[in-house]
């Protein structure tokens, strides 16, 4: 089948570069207005495409798979997570599911690290102040945050970005602290210094800054709990650059409210892009845009990995980035 008579539906704007080799390759449609599909939009992109390039935002559940024509044989996402994804229905009606590992790992660890200074050190409410021009002048007891050297850091999820980050708070002098569903190796403990911690409870309550870096699965789901969450330090913080999905975003709020949470950094939420009001009138949190991976060389890779993955799995071959259910 000739790369450029298979028919790729592509559902949001992508670098323009990217968009413009599509076009030379594939039978490409793109969206010009660069708005989320709705689902009955999805569900004719299914219907028409033969591969479906879709984001992160664009959910691709049951409903629209089960309308999907026989034509349909690869989702190659635009992104490295899959929750968006069925990947139970997907596999059982035929259809590879791609994603782009890898290329975001600097970048949102480079966020990730950003939020873990900014927070304590309260960068997002001095700029405000500025701003409003109520600032008056330094003042020894003006704007006090707390140092970062020396706090002991709790990191969720020591894959690729959660070592990443790793590696960058060392280099602040911070102590590493991680649970994972496996132990990393040997290797790498030794090199960050890290201490494995089997149970997520015992090390919440130990911590100075959480950071949530593990993916959003069933399992994950809340998995920092109403109750959870009253495990942590009032004098800690946590910081989120995964999956809002992750953390119980009304207990956070609640916690934060009642001061028994010192701060947080968020660059996701559970049901963005609504943002819970109460979080937008905290001083003490710092938000973001799901902006983690927004990065102009980080967009750009990935988009060569989905032209990847379409170029192998139209050659009749398996794409490197293939999703495996039990990957997750």
């Amino acid at each position: 089948m000739p790369h450029s008579k298979v028919r790729v539906i592509v559902t949001r704007r992508l670098p323009d570069v990217i968009e413009t080799r599509m076009m030379e390759l594939f039978d490409c449609r793109l969206n010009l207005e660069d708005k989320p599909l709705s689902q009955a939009q999805l569900i004719e992109a299914v219907k028409e495409a033969e591969i479906l390039v879709p984001t992160v935002t664009d959910r691709i559940d049951a409903a629209v798979l089960s309308q999907a024509g026989p034509q349909l044989r690869l989702i190659a996402s635009f992104g490295t997570g899959v929750d968006h994804i069925d990947l139970k229905t997907a596999r059982q009606r035929g259809i590879t599911v791609t994603n782009t590992p890898g290329v975001l790992t600097e970048d949102t660890a480079d966020m990730t690290m950003a939020l873990i200074l900014s927070v304590p050190r309260r960068l997002a409410e001095g700029e405000r102040l500025v701003r409003a021009g109520e600032w008056q002048g330094w003042a020894p007891t003006g704007m006090l945050g707390h140092r970062i050297n020396g706090k002991r850091l709790g990191i969720i999820g020591m894959g690729r970005i959660g070592s990443a980050v790793a590696r960058r708070a060392r280099g602040f002098g911070m102590s590493i602290h991680y649970h994972n569903r496996r132990r990393v190796h040997p290797s790498l403990e030794e090199e960050l210094e890290a201490t494995y911690w089997e149970s997520l409870d015992q090390m919440l309550s130990r911590m100075d800054i959480i950071s949530i870096n593990c993916p959003h699965t069933p399992a994950t789901f809340h998995l920092l709990s109403a109750r959870r969450l009253k495990l942590i330090r009032e004098e800690a913080y946590i910081v989120n650059t995964s999956r809002g999905e992750v953390v119980d975003e009304n207990a956070l709020t609640r916690a934060l409210e009642a001061g028994e949470i010192a701060g947080a950094g968020l660059d996701v939420f559970e049901h963005e892009p609504a943002v819970n009001p109460k979080l937008l009138r905290l001083d003490s949190v710092v938000l973001l845009p799901h902006m983690g991976s927004a990065t102009i060389e980080g967009r750009l890779a990935m988009g060569e990995k989905v032209i990847i993955s379409i170029k192998t799995f139209v050659d009749g071959h398996t794409p490197p980035d293939r999703v495996l259910e039990t990957m997750f």
